[in-house]
């Protein structure tokens, strides 16, 4: 038995998980290597290859690291629970308007769980990825924290973990940048990993075509939508849109209809299939309301709070006043107005580093 336990790591076959499960073996933990098959591409018709965690070269490789390095792994085969969960949680969003976070999904329902799951069957101590971020333990509570590499940090897409799951849960990157770990990949022999380009596409979309992804995966869909309106902000008709579902708050292209300036997707009314267009400026908002919310370094928000709510993941942050709402989310006051606060994006609330939780943002005005 090791003498730092027994930890079981999500092995993608790229660099950040590959490094994750060669440092975590160095320091002396009992590794088992582990690799999710969440998704098979060429099921859903389209026309690009497998890519990141679907990718049968990436299970070759992590296996390969794995048996280079003395410790066992394995293929973990969760595409029913996938697509009976993050799939059609994606479809749902875009039928009812709103702009789905299926990574977001996928950790907080998916991936951990399972994970856990086969730890526990396997009598591991702990899990492990490679994600950019930091766990500590705080007045009785594993908090989230920004990586040290703040180009890199994946706070943002752990914001749904619940307790149980942090208190198990290792991420070793967090403290180190990413030129460090492509360092470590070539000290370790590893030289295509550190040379290997990141895929930031949703995985079971590699093309990045969800338009094309609703059309084959819902029967008729393009018959049951065909005909909406464009309407500006005083229910105006401006042309016809191509269905409601293939569009999103913020668009800007794509829109096929021209007034002499940019305009923008500003709302989205599934129930008439109306999608409102504006100025850039429509799309600032100053509050939000946030539900489905998941605390994490508090177990209830200080009414009033002052935070810094990311509503992207590439966001910058905006500051905010959180208040708790009588349904039992939370209704935010941005100092500043934000700008594309979409209904359906994950809202995170931090304080400095820390992520003090998130959640899903609703509507945020009456709309057509």
């Amino acid at each position: 038995m090791s003498r730092r336990g027994k930890v079981m790591v999500a092995m993608s076959g790229g660099i950040d998980s590959t490094i994750t499960a060669l440092m975590l073996h160095d320091q002396g933990y009992e590794v088992v290597g582990i690799t999710m098959k969440t998704w098979d591409y060429a099921s859903s018709g389209g026309g690009k290859k497998e890519t990141g965690c679907c990718n049968l070269d990436s299970f070759n490789d992590a296996r390969a690291a794995a048996v280079h390095h003395g410790f066992p792994h394995f293929v973990l085969d969760i595409r029913e629970e996938f697509g009976d969960f993050v799939i059609s949680n994606f479809v749902d969003e875009y039928l009812g308007g709103r702009t789905p976070n299926p990574c977001v999904m996928c950790n907080t329902h998916i991936k951990w769980r399972a994970l856990l799951k086969k730890a526990n069957a396997l009598e591991c101590d702990f899990i492990a990825t490679g994600h950019y971020a930091k766990i500590r333990e705080e007045n009785n509570r594993f908090v989230i924290s920004k990586g040290t590499d703040e180009t890199k940090d994946q706070s943002y897409v752990l914001w749904g973990l619940q307790q149980d799951l942090l208190s198990r849960t290792l991420l070793p990157l967090g403290d180190y940048r990413k030129t460090a770990i492509r360092q470590m990949a070539l000290d370790y022999g590893y030289p295509e990993l550190a040379s290997k380009s990141e895929s930031y596409e949703i995985c079971f979309v590699p093309d990045n075509d969800y338009r094309g992804f609703l059309k084959r995966n819902v029967s008729g869909l393009e018959d049951r939508v065909k005909g909406g309106n464009f309407v500006d902000k005083n229910g105006n008709i401006l042309g016809q849109h191509k269905g409601y579902p293939f569009y999103t708050v913020g668009q800007r292209k794509g829109l096929d209809i021209t007034f002499g300036k940019p305009v923008y997707v500003t709302a989205i009314s599934p129930e008439s299939n109306t999608v409102m267009l504006g100025d850039e400026e429509d799309l600032n908002k100053s509050e939000a309301w946030v539900q489905r919310l998941n605390l994490i370094k508090y177990d209830r928000i200080p009414e009033g709070l002052e935070s810094s709510v990311k509503i992207r993941y590439r966001d910058k942050g905006t500051p905010g006043t959180l208040h708790n709402a009588e349904n039992g989310g939370i209704k935010v006051q941005f100092h500043v107005e934000a700008k594309g606060v979409a209904p359906g994006q994950s809202a995170v609330f931090y304080e400095g580093d820390d992520v003090l939780g998130g959640g899903i943002i609703q509507r945020y005005h009456t709309l057509i």
